[in-house]
C-alpha cells in the first residue's frame, strides 16, 4: 500500500505540474488559435489526469471528476496537426497564390451638383472639431471623397439619393504579391489597378443598378 501511496502522490504532482505548464502556455499564447505549445501542454495535462485517475481507481476504487481518455500525442498530431504549421512544424504547401486582389469600379451620375456638395459639406462639418471651421467642398470629386472618408470607406457610403449608381464591375484575381502603394505616385490613377503579367483572373461580376418602381423615379435602389 505504501508503494501505491507513493505512486499516487507522484501522479498527483505530475497533474499539478502539467496544469501549471498548460496555464503558462495559454498565457503565453495570448489567445492565438492552434498554438503548438498550448496543444502539447493540453495533451500532457490530459494524460497526467488520466494516469492519476487510473491509479486512484486501482488503489481505492475511487475516481476523479475528470472524464478523460488517454491521448497518443503522435496519433493526435497526425490526425489534428499541431498548430498552424502541422505536426512537423512545417506549413503545408499551397498550389495557389496566397494573395487575392479584388478590383471594383462603379460609376455614378450626379443629378444635382449643388445637392451633392451640400451633403458632403454637412459630412465635413460633422467631422470637424467645434473650434475649427470646415473648408468648403469644391467639386463633385472632392464631395465623393469626403463622403467616403466620413463613412466607412466602402462604396456603401455612396448609396445616397444625391448619387445615381450606374453600371459597375468587380474582378477577383489571384496575384503573386500584394500591391506596393509606395511605388506609385499619388496622381497615378492606373498603376495600382493594372494587373501584373502573372496575375490570374478568377472571375468578373457585372453590377447593374435597378430602380425601385414603388418610389419616385429619382430614388434609386442598391445595386446587385
Amino acid at each position: 500500500m505504501t508503494d501505491q501511496h507513493a505512486q499516487l502522490d507522484a501522479a498527483l504532482e505530475r497533474v499539478i505540474e502539467a496544469a501549471r505548464g498548460h496555464l503558462a502556455a495559454v498565457k503565453a499564447a495570448q489567445g492565438r488559435v492552434d498554438d503548438d505549445n498550448v496543444w502539447q501542454a493540453y495533451v500532457a495535462l490530459n494524460n497526467a489526469s488520466f494516469a492519476y485517475d487510473e491509479l486512484l481507481l486501482d488503489a481505492f476504487g475511487e475516481v476523479t471528476p475528470w472524464d478523460v481518455d488517454s491521448i497518443d500525442p503522435d496519433e493526435a498530431d497526425e490526425r489534428f496537426g499541431v498548430g498552424l504549421g502541422g505536426a512537423d512544424g512545417v506549413e503545408p504547401g499551397d498550389p495557389h497564390p496566397r494573395v487575392l486582389s479584388v478590383r471594383q469600379r462603379r460609376d455614378y451620375r450626379v443629378p444635382s451638383v449643388a445637392a451633392l456638395i451640400r451633403v458632403a459639406e454637412a459630412a465635413r462639418r460633422a467631422a470637424t472639431p467645434e473650434d475649427d471651421e470646415s473648408a468648403p467642398v469644391e467639386g463633385v470629386g472632392e464631395a465623393v471623397l469626403e463622403l467616403l472618408q466620413s463613412g466607412d470607406g466602402s462604396l456603401g457610403a455612396l448609396d445616397i439619393p444625391e448619387l445615381e449608381p450606374l453600371d459597375g464591375v468587380v474582378m477577383v484575381s489571384e496575384v503573386g504579391t500584394p500591391v506596393d502603394l509606395e511605388s506609385f505616385d499619388d496622381d497615378d490613377a492606373a498603376g495600382p489597378f493594372q494587373p501584373a503579367a502573372d496575375d490570374r483572373l478568377v472571375g468578373r461580376l457585372d453590377e447593374h443598378p435597378f430602380l425601385d418602381h414603388d418610389h419616385d423615379h429619382d430614388e434609386v435602389g442598391h445595386t446587385h
